[in-house]
């Protein structure tokens, strides 16, 4: 581990000296790769050079123990030598999961589609929840969010909503909401006052570039038609809406969000681009099925990951055992600490891979 800890140091310093120099300034392609690469390696190195100088102190309080016979000075040295030993230990840690390998899809923006599943009107009220959720979320972390297209049921619920959120480090964060979400409440639609269990499924993808997916536009067909539901002014009264068709797969893809009919096919090719990535990596997974049931994942679109129990204010996360009553937080977008404890169970898996081999 440290061999390579160094070596990260040698490439950092190499970096450094590269930003400095006018040339690779003037490259600003070269320039944003070098800087990506600076930032990748800027949390590993900081946390190692703390680590060294963790070490060092161990070393100059031990030099003070054998040569030094002033009482307060040997005590002041021990209680260093403690502290940094403490330290040290937590640093090889964090070394260990900073060294893991990264997703390289970790800092892209992402395409979240999300459908009502077993449950009728309550499943599509629910997969609306959903939807406010995210969006709530994407806020508190300065993300943007924009609708692609909406499929209502008139009574305030979505049959299928489909958004881009876009922000530095998206699909890190919102790639662990991937699977079929569940709801036990007594839905509005219920007279008799029964607890139902609704169903909701969310699929989060990266969105690919074009140098990710290569798509022959002689493979897709464009169809234009009226948009409906709230457009307002221009929307809803000019053939703004675009329906694609992916002919080689078959996936159909819907946008009537914008009023400009070139804005909606952009938008439909990009949520096209993230489909046929998620092929690819779903693919990829596959081939290596074993190493993925041992971690967290994207989750796959067909597993329960989580319950939000209304009767009890409790929401439950499946995978990790996670548990909280903090219902209507939750709902209101506070999702950082269910995400951030599948975060650490996913490291922790990946650890315990690591050591294995």
């Amino acid at each position: 581990m440290f061999d390579k800890l160094e070596d990260i140091l040698q490439r950092y310093d190499e970096i450094m000296e590269q930003l400095n120099d006018p040339n690779v300034v003037n490259d600003q392609s070269n320039y944003r790769k070098i800087m990506k690469e600076q930032s990748d390696l800027a949390p590993i190195v900081e946390a190692y050079k703390a680590y060294k100088d963790a070490k060092q102190t161990v070393e100059d309080s031990l030099l003070i123990l054998d040569e030094e016979s002033d009482d307060e000075l040997r005590e002041l040295a021990k209680e260093e030598m403690n502290e940094a030993k403490e330290q040290i230990g937590k640093l090889e840690e964090e070394l260990k999961i900073l060294l893991l390998p990264k997703d390289e899809n970790d800092d892209k923006n992402v395409v979240v589609e999300i459908r009502g599943g077993a449950g009728g009107d309550e499943a599509a009220l629910f997969a609306a929840e959903l939807y406010r959720m995210y969006c709530m979320y994407a806020e508190s972390m300065h993300w943007k969010t924009e609708l692609v297209d909406i499929n209502e049921n008139g009574i305030g619920g979505f049959k299928e909503v489909v958004f881009m959120v876009n922000g530095q480090g998206a699909y890190s964060k919102l790639k662990y909401e991937s699977g079929v979400h569940r709801v036990q409440r007594v839905p509005v639609t219920e007279s008799g006052g029964r607890i139902h269990t609704s169903t909701a499924t969310v699929a989060v993808m990266p969105e690919a570039e074009e140098v990710d997916v290569e798509i022959d536009m002689n493979d897709c067909r464009f169809d234009v038609f009226r948009a409906s539901g709230n457009g307002g002014q221009c929307v809803n009264t000019t053939d703004s809406a675009v329906r694609l068709t992916h002919i080689p797969t078959g996936i159909v893809i819907s946008c009537q969000d914008e009023k400009s009919q070139l804005k909606n096919k952009d938008k439909a090719l990009k949520v096209l681009r993230a489909r046929l990535y998620e092929l690819e990596l779903q693919k990829k997974q596959d081939e290596e099925s074993a190493a993925r049931k041992s971690q967290i994942g994207t989750g796959d679109r067909s597993e329960k990951i989580r319950t939000y129990n209304f009767p009890q204010g409790r929401v439950t996360d499946h995978r990790i055992k996670y548990t909280s009553h903090r219902l209507e937080q939750i709902l209101n977008g506070d999702i950082g600490e269910i995400i951030d404890s599948c975060i650490a169970a996913d490291q922790a898996a990946k650890l315990a891979q690591v050591n294995e081999e």
